[in-house]
């Protein structure tokens, strides 16, 4: 299926979740603050803006926002939130589609660069970011690092969490680099309901390399919005790239 397909009216209404999960205080507050300071005086453009979990709160920090999103039911979700004079988006493809304007920054949050299922669209996406940018403008990405340690000989799939009612597990292809993320949700009966994603996982270096071939240099990377270090450890990372300027 076609990300636009996946990502329909149902998604998007059962993507907000007030106050839990990815829209609970202690991380989306981190975010929101992270990107109001690296964003500073200038303007803010989100790819893959969808219901406007990020995108929202920031312009209420005062932060023009605007945003790139290939869903339509996405988009329509965010209207019952804000019009588009406050949150201008552009419906198509972030690896390809332009917005009006310059930017001091643009942001990728929550693994969406994974969503792009090859690496010339990754690397589509890096200059895509620049074009919309001013000199020294950032290209901020927040993404999971992938699990591989996880899968011994053999074994195809890892369960990242669990919980009352609920299984997520993913499913890897690791000569294409492909990961299916698999949520399963099931109550007291013996049916349950599953979402399925496919992704293109991609290793901190081979991003790296990815902000050099569109002129970036990599400024920071952190484990967290917090800043915490990243170490081998770390399960994810926040990245921020700059331009020359």
């Amino acid at each position: 299926m076609r990300q636009e397909e996946i990502w329909d009216a149902e998604a998007a209404r059962r993507y907000d979740t007030p106050g839990t999960g990815m829209f609970a205080p202690d991380v989306l507050g981190p975010t929101v603050d992270r990107l109001a300071a690296l964003a500073g005086d200038g303007r803010a453009l989100e790819f893959a803006v969808g219901t406007g979990r990020v995108a929202v709160p920031l312009a209420e920090r005062g932060v023009p926002v605007s945003g790139i999103e290939l869903s339509v039911p996405m988009v329509e979700r965010l209207r019952t939130k804000v019009d588009a004079a406050t949150i201008p988006v552009v419906v198509g493809d972030m690896a390809t589609a332009t917005v009006p304007g310059e930017f001091s920054l643009v942001y990728l949050v929550y693994n969406t660069v994974a969503n792009l299922l090859t690496q010339a669209e990754q690397v589509a996406c890096f200059r895509n970011a620049a074009r919309h940018l001013r000199p020294g403008g950032r290209f901020v990405i927040e993404l999971w690092v992938p699990e591989l340690r996880q899968l011994p000989p053999g074994r195809q799939a890892t369960v990242w969490h669990t919980e009352d009612g609920y299984i997520g597990l993913d499913t890897y292809d690791v000569l294409r680099q492909r990961v299916v993320s698999h949520h399963v949700r099931f109550g007291a009966g013996r049916e349950a309901q599953i979402f399925r994603t496919p992704h293109r996982y991609v290793w901190p270096s081979e991003l790296d390399l990815m902000g050099e071939l569109a002129g970036f240099a990599l400024e920071s990377r952190h484990a967290d919005w917090t800043g915490a270090e990243f170490t081998g450890e770390s399960r994810s990372h926040v990245s921020v790239y700059r331009l020359p300027g």
